[in-house]
C-alpha cells in the first residue's frame, strides 16, 4: 500500500522538474514579443548591390567616326598622297591594357594652311563599392573633370543616376580642394589651362552644355609658346551612364598671326560628341 502512494508523488515531481527544464531551454533559445521562437539570423536579408552600369563593352574608337566625318574635321588629309591618307584615316589606337574599360584613338593631318588633330577617349566606369551604383561612380569621375575644367565644385557624395552635375558655370575649382574632392588627372594631350592660355570669345567660353548625354560640358583653351603659332584645343567631355566619352579638337595655324575660329572648332567638335552619344546608345 505505501509503494502505491509513493509512485503518484514520484511522477508529479518529476513532471514538474521536467517543465521546468523546458521553460529555461525555450527562453535560451529566444522569444518574440508576442512569446514566438525567433532566429538571430532569420528576418535580415543581406542589403541589396547596387545596379551595374549600362554598358559592359566599349565602341572601337578608331571605327566609330566616319570618313567623311575625319575629312571635314582634318582637311589637310586631301594634300597627302594615297598611302599616308589611308594611314591617317586608320588612326592610332591609344595603348591600353583593357580595351573594354579603356580606349581611344587619335588622327592628325598637317595640311598647307593648319594642322588638324582629333583624339577620342572612352572611358568605362566600374564601381567597387557594392552601395555605389557604376553610373554614381562614373557621375563622380564625371564631375571630377568638369571641376578641373573650372565648371564647377564638384560634390563629394555619388549623385543620383542620370543627374546633371547642376553646379553653377564659373565656379572655382578651388571649391573642389575646400570640399575635399581631388579633380581627376587629365588624359595624355589635354591642354593646360594655366600660363599662356587666351580665354575664348564671349559667348563661346567653357561651359556645361545640355541634350548631351546625361552630364556634359565643353572646354576651349587657346596657347602660344614663345614665337610659335598659337594651338587652339576644344574639349567636349559626356556621360551617358558608365561611361564617359571625351572628344578634344585641334587646331594650330601655319601663320603665328592667325588665331583658330573658336566658333568652327567649337560646332564641329560638339557634331561629333552627339553622334558618338547615339552610337552608344545603339
Amino acid at each position: 500500500m505505501q509503494r502505491r502512494a509513493y509512485a503518484p508523488g514520484l511522477a508529479a515531481l518529476l513532471a514538474a522538474v521536467t517543465a521546468g527544464v523546458t521553460g529555461l531551454t525555450g527562453c535560451t533559445a529566444g522569444s518574440g514579443g508576442d512569446g514566438t521562437a525567433t532566429d538571430s539570423k532569420a528576418g535580415s536579408p543581406a542589403e541589396a548591390a547596387a545596379p551595374p552600369g549600362k554598358y559592359r563593352t566599349l565602341l572601337e574608337p578608331c571605327g566609330s567616326v566616319q570618313r567623311s566625318t575625319l575629312r571635314d574635321l582634318l582637311p589637310g588629309i586631301d594634300y597627302l598622297p594615297e598611302e599616308q591618307r589611308e594611314r591617317v584615316y586608320r588612326g592610332t589606337a591609344a595603348v591600353t591594357y583593357d580595351t573594354d574599360r579603356r580606349a581611344g584613338c587619335s588622327w592628325k593631318a598637317d595640311g598647307p594652311d593648319a594642322s588638324h588633330q582629333l583624339t577620342l577617349d572612352f572611358e568605362r566606369v566600374v564601381s567597387y563599392d557594392p552601395a555605389v551604383s557604376d553610373d554614381d561612380r562614373a557621375q563622380q569621375v564625371y564631375t571630377g573633370k568638369e571641376s578641373a575644367a573650372g565648371l564647377s565644385a564638384g560634390p563629394t557624395a555619388p549623385l543620383p543616376s542620370g543627374s546633371p552635375a547642376g553646379a553653377p558655370a564659373g565656379a572655382s575649382p578651388a571649391g573642389a580642394a575646400a570640399a575635399g574632392t581631388t579633380p581627376q588627372t587629365a588624359s595624355p594631350g589635354t591642354p593646360a589651362s594655366t600660363g599662356g592660355t587666351t580665354a575664348a570669345p564671349e559667348g563661346l567660353e567653357p561651359r556645361l552644355l545640355a541634350d548631351l548625354g546625361d552630364a556634359a560640358f565643353l572646354d576651349d583653351v587657346l596657347t602660344r609658346a614663345g614665337s610659335t603659332a598659337q594651338r587652339r584645343t576644344v574639349s567636349v567631355v559626356f556621360r551617358t551612364s558608365n561611361v564617359i566619352v571625351t572628344v578634344r579638337y585641334g587646331e594650330q595655324p601655319g601663320r603665328i598671326t592667325e588665331v583658330p575660329d573658336s566658333k568652327e572648332l567649337q560646332e564641329k567638335a560638339q557634331g561629333l560628341a552627339r553622334t558618338l552619344a547615339e552610337k552608344f546608345d545603339e
